[in-house]
């Protein structure tokens, strides 16, 4: 800017220059032509003057010669008849070559004065009456070279003066750029700092012009601005407060898909640290998230809401909102329904485990009693064989009930599995002894470890086991074993059986899985039943299996140390 404003300074101080000099150089050359006219004037006067009122021809032509000779100028006489008194030609001016001769010779003769300058100013002429006796009219013609001398001396001034008026401007100009320069650096500097977010830079300008004002309006701008980022900021600081007590998971992103927000839910959920900058992760989106996830940023886009579920076991409802209102930020609610998906499976698993389990005990005592209706109850011992029966189906119908409903609880979440020290070769000669199966036998010695597990889960679970290989191996024998070894207890039930492929022992656990070949009874809910139980009591299950070689199933459980049973 300083160089342009420079440049414009010194162009209409030359501008500015040159006019003047065209006037002043005119005016000049005027006001010296007409004073050259009134020398030559009043030359032309004093040489008429000089001449006496009687003198001779000879006498007019002697005196006007000296006369011109003194002064430099040329002087012609004429008779009241026109005729010539003096030479025609003299200090090298023609008379007959004098433009407008007969002109001036008229007015002359008439007894009025005429003053004739060429157009460059330089010759002058001047006709004035004589008023002699043989003189009636004198022209006088004079060079006026000073003229031009002198006219040379102002166009060179002024040149010289234009000059220094166009330098003194261009340093004018540059000083003033300068000025102006340097308080429009001040203001842009501070409005840089506007844009960038920074409001501490105060204008405080020294002069009220127009660029005064500018930075006065910049910076009364500056002072709003700051009072209302700082409004706004505050307003962020709160809404992202509020993001964070959510339990549902935020996450802002751009079109790209990059991360601009997340809050701490959406972290934990996601189980990555969600950085802003970072490209939103969707190997926990189906392929359905996915695509909406694609469209979230298509002009038409609508808000849409979404259920997946990650190989984690979660359940998420997924809501998509589009950016609205010119805004370039999507965003992403996760809203975490596991426990609630666990619990509704968990209800559904309850119902279908209780009419599975309570099948046996209640068939059992459907059976006693009809054998009592046919007649049993006559004979004393088959009555009370058949009300044993009864007892007994009753009981583990009761212990059934109670172990389905902890179980429930523990599916649920809403209450753990309380587990305790359990006497497992004790459960374990309970379970062997009260099977009606006769090749169901203890197989490993004695111990007096101790498990840490619920009782009447575990004594559940152990029944199914039996009940399962009773009914894949009828015929053969099963055993149940109890082992002890890196503070773990291991019961191990194993029987004699067909067995089963390495893809059906796989799948054995699944629920409502049934190996090709089976007898077709039951629901394929035994073994799930099991590893729910074993699992809500901490514990795992195993199973070991080989076609023709018979079928092991393991639970595991903690051991009860000194430091388990006295914490």
């Amino acid at each position: 800017m300083r160089w342009w404003l420079a440049l414009a300074f010194a162009g209409i101080a030359a501008l500015t220059a040159v006019a003047v000099a065209q006037v002043f150089t005119a005016r000049s050359e005027a006001a010296i032509r007409e004073r050259s006219q009134e020398l030559v004037a009043g030359a032309a006067v004093t040489a008429a003057a000089s001449v006496p009122a009687d003198a001779t021809r000879e006498q007019i032509r002697a005196q006007l010669e000296t006369f011109a000779a003194a002064r430099q100028m040329a002087l012609f006489a004429f008779a009241r008849d026109g005729t010539l008194i003096t030479s025609e030609r003299t200090r090298g001016v023609s008379v007959a070559a004098l433009p407008e001769l007969e002109a001036l010779l008229a007015t002359a003769l008439d007894g009025r004065r005429a003053v004739e300058s060429s157009s460059d100013g330089r010759l002058v002429t001047v006709a004035l009456p004589m008023r002699r006796d043989n003189a009636a009219a004198l022209i006088a013609v004079a060079t006026r070279s000073d003229l031009e001398d002198a006219v040379g001396i102002v166009q060179d001034e002024i040149v010289s003066a234009a000059v220094w008026a166009t330098a003194i401007g261009a340093l004018v100009g540059l000083v003033v750029a300068l000025l102006i320069t340097r308080r429009l650096r001040r203001i842009a500097a501070a409005a840089a700092e506007i844009e960038q977010g920074r409001f501490d830079r105060s204008l405080a300008p020294r002069f009220h012009d127009e660029l005064g004002g500018l930075a006065e309006t910049i910076d009364r701008m500056r002072e709003h601005l700051r009072v209302s980022f700082e409004r706004l900021q505050n307003e962020r600081d709160r809404f992202e407060q509020l993001l964070e007590q959510l339990q549902e998971g935020v996450i802002a992103v751009d079109g790209k898909l990059d991360v601009e927000f997340a809050n701490t839910r959406a972290r934990a959920l996601l189980g990555t640290p969600l950085e802003p900058g970072e490209r939103l992760p969707t190997e926990w989106a189906d392929h359905e998230v996915k695509t909406a996830l694609t469209a979230l940023f298509e002009p038409d886009a609508e808000p849409v809401i979404l259920r997946t579920r990650p190989e984690t076991g979660q359940t998420y409802v997924v809501a998509l909102l589009p950016p609205a209102g010119g805004a370039s930020t999507g965003v992403l609610v996760l809203t975490d329904e596991s426990e609630q998906d666990r619990r509704e499976r968990a209800e559904r698993e309850f119902v279908t485990n209780a009419a599975h389990e309570l099948r046996t005990p209640l068939a059992a005592i459907a059976s006693a009693v009809e054998v009592l209706q046919a007649g049993a109850k006559e004979d004393a011992s088959d009555r009370d064989r058949f009300l044993g029966v009864v007892e007994r189906q009753t009981q583990r119908l009761t212990r059934l009930a109670h172990a389905l409903l902890t179980l429930a609880r523990a599916q649920t979440g809403s209450e753990p599995v309380s587990v305790e020290p359990v006497a497992v070769s004790d459960l374990v000669r309970d379970v062997a002894e009260g099977s009606p199966n006769a090749h169901v036998r203890l197989g490993s010695p004695e111990t007096t470890a101790e498990a840490l597990a619920h009782p009447e889960l575990l004594r559940q679970a152990l029944e199914n086991l039996v009940a399962n290989a009773q009914k894949h191996a009828p015929e053969a024998e099963i055993v149940l074993r109890v082992l002890v070894h890196d503070n773990r207890v291991r019961i191990d039930v194993s029987d004699e059986g067909p067995g089963m492929t390495t893809t059906q022992a796989r799948r054995a656990a699944e629920r409502f899985y049934r190996a090709d070949g089976g007898n077709g009874d039951g629901f394929g809910l035994g073994l799930p039943i099991v590893r729910e139980s074993v699992a809500a009591m901490g514990g795992d299950l195993s199973i070991a299996s080989s076609p023709g070689e018979g079928t092991t199933v393991s639970i595991v459980l903690p051991l009860v140390t000194a430091a388990s049973a006295h914490p």
